[in-house]
């Protein structure tokens, strides 16, 4: 059961065409928000934000490329212009890990995902906070790590770099936005059984029963609303006074 613990809020969902942006968009319609489901593919995009008015929810695709500062700057002032405001944030929007080693890692692919996972999470969080500085009453922000960050695998030096970035980056923006009342605070996903996680692990030539139990201590992987749903709890008033932290959602992965 989904309480309305959003009831009037805009939120902004990037990444949100399928996976665990897709999963946060319809919850958080369910929870009571008008969402934007902002992703660079349209056709899925929009299949989403049909879906979410279907089901009775208020939703607006928009199409965007955070790597992009003007289709940032124009997300924000379409949901601003469509909505009036924005309240909540969900950085989610990134590309799939490198899968190299630091002494072979591709340059052109290196810069490619910095461009997406790094800085594109910080032009989101960028505008979304001067939108909501300039227009009070606080908001929340939640960006999207990985416990990658924390406890990495070989193999994916550009991520890991990447995602332990935005971890500091939070802290940072979370130190800086108190005083406005902005909250600023990270998820960090573990094995989420997501097509980016498929198409990285057929890249490393594994199945999901052979990598599960290596970063579970449930021997599966996590599903896609559970991530949504602690993006809904750091969303919402329920965590009006945490600021600055990155909650794994990682079945134990970290932990052992």
């Amino acid at each position: 059961m989904t309480f309305p613990v959003l009831a009037d809020k805009v939120a902004i969902v990037t990444g949100a065409a399928m996976g665990m942006g897709e999963e946060t968009a319809k919850l958080f319609a369910e929870a009571g928000a008008r969402v934007v489901v902002a992703d660079f593919n349209e056709e899925k995009g929009r299949a989403v934000a049909a879906a979410i008015e279907q089901s009775g929810g208020e939703a607006l695709y928009i199409k965007v490329d955070i790597s992009d500062s003007r289709q940032v700057q124009a997300l924000i002032a379409q949901t601003v212009a469509h909505y009036g405001r924005l309240d909540v944030a969900i950085n989610n929007a990134a590309i799939s890990p490198d899968n190299a080693l630091v002494e072979d890692f591709d340059e052109n692919y290196w810069d490619r995902l910095m461009s997406i996972d790094l800085k594109g999470t910080a032009l989101t969080l960028k505008y979304e906070l001067q939108q909501m500085v300039k227009q009070g009453g606080g908001g929340s922000i939640v960006n999207i790590a990985s416990v990658s960050a924390f406890r990495p695998q070989g193999g994916d030096v550009a991520y890991v770099s990447a995602k332990a970035a935005v971890v500091g980056m939070t802290k940072v923006a979370a130190v800086e936005n108190g005083p406005h009342g902005i909250r600023v605070n990270a998820v960090a996903p573990g094995a989420i059984d997501t097509a980016m996680l498929r198409s990285s692990l057929g890249a490393r030539g594994m199945t999901i029963e052979e990598f599960a139990p290596t970063m579970s201590v449930f021997n599966r992987l996590g599903h896609g609303r559970e991530i949504a749903q602690a993006s809904l709890w750091l969303a919402s008033d329920a965590s009006s006074y945490v600021t600055g932290v990155t909650i794994p959602v990682d079945a134990g992965y970290t932990s052992r």
